[in-house]
């Protein structure tokens, strides 16, 4: 019998709305959920290994799989290409294993354009200043860096009607239940996991004759 098919959810969120750690949570609380590998150029940290985090390449190597079509969606970020493999990614779903995607929105409309099934979920921060304290909270940048990533939160949220799901992370748990609740009712679908009910209510038919 046909097992149900995994969903790819794509998470994006401003730089400070909380993204990261919630995803973090998710994985840990929810089973049959990971985080999708990418592909990188970068250099690996001393406690990665390749496969894990990242499948590590090195610029010509990525830049022949974009010629291939290899990635679902890729970018060049700080020096470094990031990429989605398309493929492996397919195959993973095929055996009913859930992803999370987490990317920008550009990125988010990319996959969007190959993979229609997948599930767009946006994490909004509660309000302006909320986000601005998160990320100097961080101690991590300057002044000059903080306001260009708020400048680049901005944006990022003018594209939050391109996604199925809103999250506002006001409070954590509670935002944290409702991506458990996105991720629990997409993959009860009846449309989405057509194949496989098709498949049972059949043989519930054929019991009886």
């Amino acid at each position: 019998m046909k097992s149900k098919s995994g969903t790819l959810f794509i998470i994006a969120a401003p730089s400070g709305a909380g993204k990261t750690s919630l995803i973090k949570s998710l994985v840990s609380e929810v089973d049959n959920l990971d985080v999708s590998i990418s592909y990188t150029t970068r250099k690996p940290r001393q406690d990665e290994k390749d496969g894990e985090a990242y499948f590590f390449v090195d610029e010509n190597e990525f830049k022949e799989l974009i010629n291939k079509n290899h990635f679902l969606e890729y970018a060049k970020v700080f020096g470094n290409y990031y990429g989605t493999p398309k493929d492996w990614v397919e195959k993973e779903m095929l055996t009913g294993r859930n992803f999370i995607l987490e990317i920008d929105w550009q990125g988010a409309q990319q996959v969007k354009s190959q993979l229609r099934n997948s599930v767009g979920i946006f994490i909004l921060p509660p309000d302006y200043q909320t986000l601005r304290e998160r990320l100097i909270g961080r101690q991590n940048d300057d002044q000059k860096t903080i306001e260009y990533r708020m400048n680049a939160a901005r944006e990022e949220i003018s594209h939050y009607r391109e996604f199925d799901y809103i999250v506002i992370n006001d409070n954590f748990e509670q935002a944290l239940t409702e991506l458990k609740a996105i991720i629990s009712t997409t993959n009860l679908g009846s449309c989405r996991q057509k194949a496989f009910y098709d498949e049972f209510v059949d043989k519930i038919m054929n019991q009886g004759n």
